[in-house]
C-alpha cells in the first residue's frame, strides 16, 4: 500500500515571528505595556533577519497590539498595548468597502450592539458620560452645523454610549461597525435635500435617547435607538453592493 503524501504547510519567516510573540502573551510572558528587546538583540535570538523582525512589527501595529517608538532609550522602541478599537474599525471598514459584508449585514449588526449598549448605559452610564454626551448633542444642534462635524459628533455620541454601558467588548465592537461605515453615511447625509431638518430630526432622537439612559429607561431606550438606526440611517444609505 502506497504512501499518500500532502504538501507540508509553508510559513514565511514573518508569520514564524507572530506565532512566537503570540505564543508568549498567551503565556502571560507578555502583557500590555511590555516592551520587546531592541531589533539588533531579538532578531538573532529568534534566528530571523531584521527585515523579517520588522515586518511582523508592522502587522502587530496594525493590528493594534503594539506601538513602535523610534530612537532608543526607556521611550524607544517597541511596546506592546492594547488598541483595539482603531484596529478593528480600520479593517472592518476595509472589509465593507471590498463587499465582505453587506450594509444589511453591518446594519443589523449595529442594531443588536447599540440596543444592547442603551439598555445597559441606563443602568450603569457614569455621570460623567452622561454629561459629556450632552455635550456631544449640544453640538450636534448648534446653527449651521456641517454634515462633517454632524457626522463626527454622531459618532461619537453613540461610541460613548456603548463605552458607558459597562462593556469593554461591546464598546470596541460598536465603535468599529460605527467607524465601518461613517464614509457611506457621510456621502448619504451630504447628498439629503434638506440637511437643516434632517439633522433637527436626527438630533430629537439622540436628545430622546439620551434622556430615556438618563432616567434608566433602558428597554425604551433600545427599542428607540433600533428605530433611530432602522428609520433614519437605515434609508439613507443605499447598499453599494447589492443588486
Amino acid at each position: 500500500m502506497s504512501v499518500e503524501w500532502q504538501p507540508v504547510r509553508q510559513s514565511r519567516t514573518h508569520e514564524l515571528v507572530l506565532s512566537s510573540i503570540e505564543e508568549r502573551v498567551f503565556a502571560g510572558e507578555l502583557k500590555a505595556g511590555d516592551r520587546l528587546p531592541p531589533e539588533r538583540e531579538l532578531a538573532p535570538v529568534l534566528g530571523v533577519s531584521r527585515s523579517a523582525l520588522r515586518e511582523a512589527l508592522r502587522v502587530l501595529e496594525t493590528i493594534g497590539v503594539l506601538v513602535a517608538q523610534p530612537g532608543r532609550g526607556p521611550d524607544g522602541g517597541a511596546r506592546i498595548v492594547r488598541n483595539p478599537d482603531d484596529a478593528l474599525g480600520r479593517l472592518l471598514r476595509l472589509h465593507f468597502a471590498l463587499g465582505s459584508y453587506s450594509l444589511q449585514d453591518v446594519l443589523e449588526a449595529r442594531i443588536v450592539l447599540e440596543r444592547s449598549s442603551f439598555e445597559a448605559a441606563a443602568g450603569h452610564a457614569p455621570s460623567e458620560d452622561l454629561d459629556e454626551a450632552e455635550e456631544l448633542v449640544r453640538g450636534m444642534a448648534e446653527p449651521g452645523v456641517g454634515v462633517g462635524a454632524f457626522n463626527d459628533l454622531d459618532t461619537s455620541f453613540h461610541v460613548l454610549i456603548a463605552r458607558s454601558s459597562g462593556n469593554a467588548l461591546t464598546s470596541t465592537l460598536t465603535s468599529a461597525v460605527r467607524e465601518s461605515v461613517r464614509p457611506l453615511i457621510l456621502r448619504a447625509l451630504e447628498g439629503v435635500e434638506d440637511w437643516p431638518a434632517t439633522a433637527r430630526a436626527l438630533n430629537a432622537q439622540h436628545r430622546a435617547l439620551l434622556t430615556l439612559v438618563r432616567e434608566g429607561r433602558g428597554a425604551e431606550a433600545a427599542d428607540l435607538v433600533e428605530r433611530h438606526i432602522r428609520g433614519l440611517h437605515g434609508t439613507l444609505v443605499d447598499d453599494p453592493f447589492g443588486p
